[in-house]
């Protein structure tokens, strides 16, 4: 599977932006998906993760209220809309794909997307 983030960009506190994750070589309605994100100096931390329905979806409690996911299985792609964006969502995103687990641990995930930047300025 390979999978391609993109939509990152530079925005103001209090903007918006929505990251798409398309994959190819596998069709992804059967898996489960997740974004992840690493702050500089940080560890990669759990954002969001969607059920391979699109019928079950959790968040971090970070951005719980702010950001939602959503897939379209018949585009084979995941999203994140981020709203109300802080300085503190500053990171490289990361969409994930999990063969047989969809929770919050990324040592589950099988196949990463290259990660796209995010930076919220002040």
């Amino acid at each position: 599977v390979q999978l391609q983030a993109s939509g990152g960009g530079l925005v103001q506190a209090g903007g918006s932006l929505r990251l798409s994750c398309a994959a190819s070589g596998r069709t992804l309605s059967r898996y489960g998906m997740a974004w992840f994100r690493q702050a500089p100096g940080k560890e990669r931390e759990f954002v969001a993760r969607i059920s391979s329905s699109g019928g079950s979806v959790s968040y971090a409690d970070s951005v719980k209220g702010r950001f939602t996911m959503s897939r379209d299985n018949a585009k084979n792609s995941v999203y994140l809309q981020m709203n109300s964006l802080t300085p503190e969502d500053t990171a490289v995103y990361y969409c994930a794909v999990g063969l047989y687990y969809n929770g919050r641990d990324q040592g589950y995930y099988e196949f990463w997307g290259q990660g796209t930047q995010v930076t919220v300025s002040s």
